[in-house]
């Protein structure tokens, strides 16, 4: 609002407009101060409307539980509904939520925390990798001619169609080659569906991912 005052101001007087003059720095630094001090983040006249939370002070009670507050996940659901599917434990969560750890009381199985072995991706550029599947035989998306390979396997990257394959079980080989010689980054998740001939490679960041151990026979 005040920039937007001084803006009125020159163009009615036919000033040049001055950055410093028009921008407050104190109104950012105290806006920030407030919400890193409050938790409530966003403008302090909206303070009821903001999201509250959003910093906390870190606990440092002990080693185990400073970890502890790091690690842990918030869903987002009122805390005042007695509903239970929310609250119980999902198969998906194995290996990457502890079934342990969870507050008492109303927010119960709503807060989480990671499980031990579990981290979750920095993310990684996935040109290379696109680039290495064209030259072992992927065709790209744009030439690719449905009536004459028909039974090919859809290639995916991060959730974008980049083409198809005629041998998708040597290409998954490759890649997983690729991966377990750290030639690609381990974060780097590769999934194939036989079913719906799909090949869909994940190197992107914000996922939720756990060791797993390699058996050959």
């Amino acid at each position: 609002q005040d920039v937007y005052k001084y803006l009125q101001r020159c163009v009615e007087n036919n000033r040049d407009f001055n950055l410093t003059l028009g921008v407050k720095s104190t109104t950012l630094t105290n806006g920030l101060k407030y919400s890193l001090a409050t938790g409530n983040w966003g403008d302090q006249k909206k303070a009821a409307s903001s999201t509250a939370g959003v910093s906390q002070v870190l606990n440092r009670y002990t080693f185990a539980s400073t970890l502890s507050h790091l690690r842990r996940t918030n869903t987002p659901i009122g805390r005042d509904g007695k509903i239970a599917k929310p609250r119980q434990l999902h198969n998906t969560h194995w290996g990457l939520v502890c079934p342990a750890e969870t507050p008492e009381g109303q927010a119960c199985g709503l807060v989480k925390n990671l499980a031990l072995m579990c981290y979750v991706t920095i993310g990684t550029p996935s040109d290379p990798i696109i680039e290495f599947m064209i030259q072992r035989n992927m065709e790209v998306l744009e030439e690719y001619e449905p009536l004459r390979s028909p039974n090919a396997t859809k290639v995916f990257v991060n959730g974008v169609w980049v083409g198809v394959h005629r041998d998708p079980a040597h290409l998954v080989r490759t890649v997983q080659n690729l991966r377990r010689s750290h030639l690609i980054s381990h974060e780097v998740s590769l999934i194939r569906e036989i079913r719906d001939r799909e090949f869909k490679i994940f190197t992107d960041a914000g996922r939720v991912c756990r060791p797993l151990f390699v058996v050959d026979n």
